[in-house]
C-alpha cells in the first residue's frame, strides 16, 4: 500500500508541477502568451501524469481486493515485481496514450486567435482554437478518455463488489469495521478523482462550457492533489491521536512511540 502511495503522490506532484506554476503565473498577469513548445510540453507531461494517477489508483484497488479477498496470499501475489510492474504498467499506459492525444491535437492546423481559454493547455479548449473540422480528433479523444477512465473505473467497481461481498462474510463486526477500514481511504479517493475526471472528459461536446469545465478542472488539478495525502493520513492512528491532542489542547507531550510513528509515516509518505 505504502508503494502505491509513494508512487501516487511522486505522479501527481509532477503533474500539479506542470500546471500550478503556470496557472499561478497567468493570475498574477492575464493573457500571458505561452510558445507552442512550452503548450506541446504541458499537454504531454498533464496527460502522462493524469492517466498515470487513474490506472495507479487501479492497481490499488486491486491491492486492497487481495488483502481483504485473500490475505494468505497476499505477500506472494502483491510481492516487490508484481507492484513494481503494475506502477510501470500505468506509467507505459499515459506515456502512450499522451503521445496519441498530443500528435493528433498539434496536427491540426490553429486560427491566427490563438487564445486558450482556459489556465492551462488542456484538449477540448486547444481542439476549439482548430481551423478545421476536429470530429476524427474528438473521437479519438473520447476513445482514449473512454479507456483510462471508464475501464478503470470498472476494474475498481468490480474489485469493491467483491471486497463487500467477503466483508459481509465476516462474522465479528469488529472484523467488518477493520477491512472496512482499511479500503475507505481509497474509495474516496476514487469518488472524487474519477467523479472529476468524467464530469469534464466523458461529456459531450454540445453540454460542454468552457467556464464549468475550468471549475471542475480547477477542483481536479488542485483541490483533489492537496486532499490525497489528508485522506491517507487520517486513517493513521498515530496521525489521529496527534489531532485530538491538539484539538482538546492537552498538555501531555506525545509518547516516544507515536512521535516515532509519525515520523515514518511522513518519511515513508512523502
Amino acid at each position: 500500500m505504502y508503494f502505491f502511495l509513494s508512487m501516487l503522490s511522486i505522479s501527481e506532484t509532477c503533474y500539479t508541477v506542470a500546471i500550478i506554476p503556470c496557472m499561478l503565473s497567468s493570475l498574477l498577469t492575464p493573457h500571458q502568451p505561452i510558445y507552442i513548445q512550452g503548450c506541446v510540453t504541458q499537454l504531454f507531461f498533464c496527460l502522462t501524469f493524469s492517466i498515470n494517477n487513474c490506472f495507479l489508483l487501479t492497481a490499488m484497488g486491486y491491492d486492497c481486493y487481495v488483502a481483504i479477498c485473500n490475505p494468505l496470499q497476499y505477500s506472494v501475489i502483491m510481492g516487490k515485481e508484481s507492484c513494481i510492474q503494475l506502477a510501470s504498467g500505468s506509467l507505459r499506459i499515459g506515456l502512450g496514450m499522451s503521445i496519441v492525444q498530443v500528435t493528433s491535437v498539434f496536427g491540426l492546423p490553429f486560427c491566427d486567435a490563438f487564445v486558450i481559454s482556459h489556465f492551462f493547455c488542456d484538449m477540448r479548449p486547444l481542439l476549439k482554437l482548430a481551423c478545421t473540422d476536429t470530429t476524427v480528433n474528438e473521437i479519438i479523444n473520447f476513445v482514449v478518455s473512454v479507456f483510462v477512465l471508464v475501464l478503470p473505473m470498472g476494474l475498481v467497481f468490480v474489485s469493491y463488489v467483491l471486497i463487500i461481498s467477503t466483508i459481509l462474510k465476516i462474522a465479528s463486526a469488529e472484523g467488518q469495521k477493520k477491512a472496512f477500514d482499511t479500503c475507505a481511504s481509497h474509495l474516496t479517493v476514487v469518488i472524487i478523482h474519477y467523479g472529476c475526471a468524467s464530469a469534464i472528459y466523458l461529456k459531450p461536446k454540445s453540454q460542454s462550457f468552457l467556464g464549468q469545465d475550468r471549475l471542475i478542472s480547477g477542483t481536479y488539478t488542485v483541490i483533489t492533489p492537496l486532499l490525497n495525502p489528508i485522506v491517507y493520513s487520517l486513517r493513521n492512528k498515530e496521525v489521529k491521536d496527534a489531532l485530538c491532542r491538539v484539538r482538546d489542547k492537552s498538555p501531555s507531550p506525545l509518547s516516544e512511540e507515536v512521535v516515532e510513528g509519525l515520523f515514518f509515516h511522513f518519511v515513508n509518505k512523502y
